[in-house]
C-alpha cells in the first residue's frame, strides 16, 4: 500500500494532487501501487528523483540499462522488498547498496538492514520506472513461497483431480517447503528417500545431488503419505511402482511434479521431476549452439521433409532443444503432431499425444495414427527399435519432416545404431537431414569465480592448439553459499551437429566404420563435443575438468 510519508513527498512536489494519490493508496497490502504514478499525466519521475536526492541528499542513477545479478537481487526477501521499497543491486564482502525510489525509507531500513545483514549499507535513489524493471527480476525465496502453495484441486483442477486429506499441519509445512525448494533452486528432481536409520531429501540440481534435509524418521510415513495424496496415488498401495502428478501454483505460476514411487527395502522411495513451463527455452539461440552448428540444425529442420535426430544421455537437454525446433517450425500452415512418454510441456498449436502402453497407444501406434491425419511435421519421442524407426523412416521418405531422439554417444554412432537396428543403409542416406548431439555442462558461479592455474602443456593434452594454450586463461569457482560451496551455478549446453553432407552419405552406403564417418564429418566442418566444451572453456563458462568429463569419450 501507498506509504503517507511517500505521498507527503510527491505532493510537496507539485506532481500530483492528494486527491489523485488517494485513489493510489486503495489496494492489498503487499502490492506497490507507486508505479500508477506513471499513468498521471504532469508526474515527472526522473525530475521527481533528481527533486528528491537534492532535497534528501543522495545520489541520483538511472538504473533502466543496469543488469544485476539475480543472486544479488534475490538477497533481499521479497516481503522487505515492498515493505522498505529497496533492492539490493550491488555487494561486496563489506557493503550492501540498494535503490529505492522514496527517501523517506532510509533511516528505518538502513537500520534493519544493518542488523539483518552485519554489513554497512548505503541507498541511491531511481526513477520508479527502473525500479519496477528491477523489482520484476527478483526470484521469490523459500520462506517467500511456502505459505503461498496452492494445489491445483477442487474447482481449478481437471476431474481426475481430488482434495487431499487432512495431514498435521507440520507435515504439510514440511512438504510444503520441499516443494517451494526444489523450485527455488531450480532442482531437476527431488528425491525423498528412507533408509534404514534415517529418512532424507536430496535435490538434484545442476546434474548434481545434494543432501538438503534430513527430518525424523517418525515423519516418514506422513511425508510419503502425504506426496502419494497430492500426486493422485493409491496410499494402500506399498508393494508395487505408481505414477502420478502434483500439479501447484507456486508464487502464481503453474508448476507441475512428475511423480514416481518405487518401493525399497525400508519403505517407499518418491522422486519428484519438476516440469516448469517458465524455465523451457525455446529460443534455440540462447541454448548454446555456436553460429555454424545453430545454421546447420536449422537448415536440417525447415527441409520440408527427411529425419533429424538429437542424441545424448538422459537428462542431456535433448527434449528442449526438440521443443525448441518445435516452436521455430509451428506456424499456421503446419500441422504439427508429437508422440511422448509423457508429455512434459503444454506446446500452444501443437497436437501432443501421451503414449500409454496399457490401452495399446505405443509409439508404433501413435505414428500410424500420424500418418492418417495429414501431418507435415511429426516428433516421436524415442526411437528405441526397429518397429518405430521403420516407421520413421518410411514417414520422413513419404514428404513428412520427422523429428525424434536416440541414445547414443555421439553424432556419428547415430548412424551405427540406426544401422544396427536392421534399418538399410540406402533409407538411412535418404531419411537423414542432420544429426545433434548433445551434453550439459556446468557453468562456473560468477559470483566466486577466479582464474585458475593450468600450464599450456595441460591445455594440449585436453585438446587445445599449441598455439592457444599460451593465451588461453582459465577459471573454476571457488565455492560460495550462492552455488551451496560447489563452484557451480547454472548448466550451458555443448553440441556436435552432423549434416549429412555427399560424402557422409558415401561412407554409409559402404557400411563404413563410426570412426570413419566421424573423421570425414570433422573434414565436413563437424565441431565435436570436446572442441565445443573447450571453446566454452575459452569463454569462461566452463571449467575444464567439466568440459573433459562430458566430452570424455570423444578422442578426436
Amino acid at each position: 500500500m501507498i506509504r503517507k510519508e511517500f505521498i507527503d513527498i510527491v505532493t510537496n512536489t507539485g506532481m500530483a494532487t492528494l486527491k489523485e494519490l488517494r485513489r493510489l493508496a486503495l489496494g492489498k497490502e503487499d502490492e506497490i501501487n507507486e508505479f500508477e504514478l506513471l499513468a498521471m499525466p504532469y508526474f515527472d519521475e526522473n525530475k521527481f528523483a533528481k527533486l528528491c536526492a537534492d532535497k534528501f541528499s543522495m545520489t541520483f542513477i538511472d538504473l533502466t540499462n543496469a543488469k544485476v545479478p539475480t543472486e544479488t537481487l534475490s538477497t533481499l526477501k521479497k516481503r522487505l522488498v515492498i515493505k522498505y521499497r529497496s533492492i539490493p543491486i550491488q555487494k561486496t564482502g563489506t557493503k550492501l547498496t540498494f535503490a529505492t525510489f522514496d527517501p523517506s525509507v532510509v533511516t528505518d531500513a538502513s537500520k534493519e538492514f544493518q542488523d539483518t545483514f552485519k554489513k554497512q549499507v548505503e541507498f541511491i535513489l531511481t526513477n520508479i520506472s527502473s525500479w519496477k524493471k528491477l523489482y520484476g527480476g527478483i526470484k521469490e525465496s523459500v520462506d517467500d513461497l511456502i505459505n503461498n502453495i496452492q494445489e491445483v484441486t477442487g474447482s481449478n483442477a481437471p476431474d481426475d483431480y481430488i482434495r487431499a486429506e487432512d495431514i498435521s499441519d507440520d507435515v504439510v509445512t514440511f512438504v510444503n517447503r520441499l516443494l517451494a525448494e526444489a523450485y527455488v533452486k531450480k532442482a531437476s528432481d527431488s528425491h525423498v528417500e528412507p533408509s534404514e536409520k534415517i529418512f532424507r531429501v536430496r535435490l538434484r540440481v545442476d546434474g548434481g545431488l545434494v543432501e538438503v534435509a534430513q527430518p525424523p524418521k517418525s515423519m516418514m510415513p506422513s511425508v510419503l503419505s502425504r506426496l502419494k495424496i497430492m500426486a493422485q496415488m493409491d496410499i494402500s498401495e506399498k508393494r508395487k511402482p505408481q505414477d502420478g502428478r502434483i500439479k501447484l501454483l507456486i508464487g502464481g505460476s503453474p508448476i507441475d511434479y512428475r511423480v514416481s514411487s518405487l518401493p525399497t527395502l525400508f519403505g517407499e522411495k518418491i522422486v519428484m521431476r519438476l516440469l516448469d513451463s517458465s524455465n523451457l527455452q525455446l529460443d534455440m539461440t540462447k541454448l548454446g549452439f555456436e553460429p555454424k552448428q545453430l545454421e546447420a540444425f536449422k537448415d536440417g529442420i525447415h527441409r520440408p521433409y527427411g529425419m533429424c535426430l538429437v542424441t545424448g544421455p538422459t537428462g542431456s537437454g535433448k527434449t528442449t532443444t526438440l521443443y525448441s525446433a518445435l516452436a521455430e517450425l509451428n506456424t499456421p500452415d503446419n500441422n504439427i503432431s508429437t508422440a511422448e512418454d509423457p508429455v512434459e510441456f503444454n506446446l500452444e498449436g501443437i497436437n501432443q499425444v501421451n503414449v500409454k502402453k496399457d490401452v495399446g497407444l505405443t509409439f508404433p501406434a501413435a505414428l500410424k495414427a500420424f500418418l492418417r491425419q495429414d501431418p507435415d511435421i511429426i516428433m516421436v519421442g524415442e526411437i528405441r527399435d526397429l518397429e518405430v524407426g521403420e516407421i520413421a523412416v518410411e514417414a520422413a521418405l513419404t514428404g513428412h519432416l520427422v523429428l525424434s531422439t536416440l541414445h547414443t554417444n555421439d553424432a556419428p554412432a547415430t548412424v551405427t545404431r540406426l544401422l544396427n537396428m536392421g534399418i538399410e543403409p540406402f533409407l538411412v542416406v535418404a531419411a537423414l537431414n542432420v544429426i545433434v548431439a548433445q551434453r550439459l555442462c556446468r557453468k562456473i558461479c560468477v559470483n566466486c569465480r577466479e582464474e585458475k592455474k593450468v600450464t599450456p602443456a595441460e591445455l594440449v593434452a585436453c585438446g587445445f592448439a599449441p598455439a592457444s594454450a599460451e593465451k588461453i586463461k582459465v577459471y573454476h569457482g571457488k565455492g560460495c553459499d550462492i552455488c551451496n560451496k560447489t563452484g557451480y551455478k547454472g548448466r550451458v549446453a555443448i553440441y556436435e551437429v552432423l549434416s549429412v553432407t555427399a560424402k557422409v552419405r558415401e561412407l554409409i552406403l559402404r557400411n563404413a566404420s563410426t570412426d570413419d564417418i566421424k573423421k570425414q564429418a570433422i573434414r565436413d566442418g563437424m565441431k565435436t563435443l570436446r572442441m565445443c566444451a573447450l571453446t566454452k572453456v575459452a569463454q569462461g563458462l566452463t571449467t575444464l575438468e567439466e568440459a573433459v568429463s562430458n566430452s570424455a569419450s570423444d578422442n578426436l
